[in-house]
């Protein structure tokens, strides 16, 4: 990256900066490959933050489907983390995970899981069984109905005639699934393998597949990612996660240059699990030294950025986020590791703009906290706006949830000392509610800054990104108008 003129003095955020075109070779957004190449099998340039409130199997299932990685907090329960990297790892590549609940399930159970939107839909069928048959399906039932259907009423009720059915093998590729569906007319197919529903498929989904290429470890399985603190026996956290099959492991405190963490990785290091390391937080150059002299190959870059992060305003202590990831990415590059750029992200520019400061990859934490696959329930307010709840994981609400086993006494000495954002309302984008809306709006926004630059792949837009500086009223410039002339 070069900036266009001297380079500043000051630190800068995503705001402060702006990408300058330049000769492009590169005919179509679409021949861009953005595949971070950081050591994981990701295919696109997305991780989901280790969050309660974003990352849960659901979240990390789809986001892998299309590329990216999930990385599932560190407050989960053991147990429960095993069983989430477990259930990823059994969901299907090609097609959605089928959504399924029972005929007695009413429409007001249903909206709390899922909007009235197009693009998807509900299984009714007993979701207890092990395997679904055919015959063991009442029916499909669209999510646009629910808007029009009484709360009480039962999804058994709404059903309309048997399910399009289509057999695994009849699909060769994704554009043969596209054109069977818009043959068979229908929104949602079950998809069936000897007989037994292995997922479903509709029109976006096939087409998103043309588009996409899933990220798998050498089983051809979905990868997941799994978060870890730094502190008890972290070696042997990371072998139970290693056994579930997990893909990547993250440490995460939030002062990643300390000595706990170095000795928490080269615990990790020296286990030979053979899985990538991912350790922060850090924003400094020293900072990238001494993490991965210690053996972490992935640095998480960030502090202070976040939309529910109060730490700059509380304790002063943060970095622009532009200027950390610039930075951390060079000493990273020099070392042979890379860098996740953690918060600060509102647009898909500021997605390009990490990339072109020289990440990897982009974490993303609240923005796909207001998804439909995003842990957590569906909500509507007094105006009918759908929303979930998002939460700082520093702040009294994932303490209490971190520290619930403590006794009294000193589960109140940690949330005495609490900070960030404990209840917030992510609203659900009506035009892109779920995981993969979001996505399409990034990489498409994301693609086009690398045809600006012309670079056909990340490693061409670490080197051709031209970037400018610019004022508040340059930034608020770039701004449509929320209103006509």
């Amino acid at each position: 990256m070069d900036f266009n003129g001297d380079a500043p003095a000051l630190d800068l955020t995503y705001s402060d900066v702006f990408l300058i075109p330049r000769r492009s070779a590169v005919g179509s957004r679409l021949d861009v490959d953005l595949s971070p190449g950081d050591g994981t099998s990701a295919t696109l340039p997305i991780v989901s933050a280790n969050m309660n409130s974003v990352t849960g199997a659901r979240l990390a299932a789809t986001l892998a489907r299309r590329g990216g990685l999930g990385v599932l907090p560190q407050d989960m329960p053991l147990q429960e983390l095993d069983a989430a990297i477990r259930w990823v790892k059994s969901r299907p590549v090609r097609w959605d995970t089928p959504l399924v609940l029972p005929p007695h399930a009413t429409v007001a159970d249903a909206s709390r899981i899922l909007p009235s939107t197009t693009g998807h839909a509900i299984v009714v069928a007993d979701p207890s069984a092990d395997r679904l048959s055919m015959d063991a399906i009442t029916g499909v039932v669209a999510a646009s109905r629910l808007a029009t259907a009484l709360p009480d009423a039962m999804l058994g009720d709404l059903v309309r005639g048997r399910p399009v059915a289509i057999d695994a093998a009849d699909v060769t590729d994704a554009r043969a699934a596209f054109d069977v569906l818009v043959a068979a007319d229908a929104e949602t197919v079950c998809v069936l393998e000897h007989g037994w529903l292995v997922g479903t498929l509709t029109q976006r989904t096939a087409l998103r597949s043309t588009i996409y290429r899933p990220a798998v470890d050498r089983e051809g399985r979905l990868i997941v990612a799994a978060a870890i603190g730094i502190n008890g026996d972290v070696a042997e956290k990371a072998r139970a996660l290693a056994g579930a099959g997990v893909d990547v492991l993250v440490l995460d405190t939030a002062h990643g240059h300390q000595e706990g963490m170095l000795r928490a990785i080269r615990s990790v290091s020296d286990a030979g699990l053979r899985l990538p390391i991912v350790a922060g937080n850090i924003v400094t150059a020293d900072g990238v030294a001494d993490l991965v002299s210690a053996g972490a190959s992935i640095l998480k870059v960030g502090v202070g950025p976040g939309a529910m992060c109060t730490t700059r305003m509380m304790t002063a202590v943060g970095r622009p986020q532009f200027s950390a990831v610039l930075e951390t990415a060079q000493a990273a590059r020099e070392r042979g590791a890379h860098v996740w750029a953690d918060g600060g992200v509102r647009y898909p520019r500021d997605v390009a703009l990490a990339l072109a400061a020289g990440a990897a990859s982009v974490m993303i934490g609240s923005w796909f906290a207001g998804t439909i696959e995003a842990p957590g329930e569906l909500r509507t307010d007094a105006d009918g706006r759908v929303y979930k709840e998002s939460w700082g994981m520093a702040s009294t609400k994932a303490v209490q949830a971190r520290f619930g086993r403590l006794d009294a006494y000193e589960r109140a000495r940690k949330e005495l000392f609490a900070e960030g954002i404990s209840s917030s309302r992510i609203y659900l984008d009506p035009l892109r509610p779920g995981l993969e809306d979001l996505l399409d709006m990034i990489t498409s926004g994301v693609r086009s800054s690398f045809t600006y630059a012309g670079a056909a792949t990340v490693a061409d837009f670490h080197d051709r990104a031209l970037v400018g500086l610019q004022s508040a009223s340059g930034y608020e410039e770039g701004k449509a108008l929320p209103v006509s002339w």
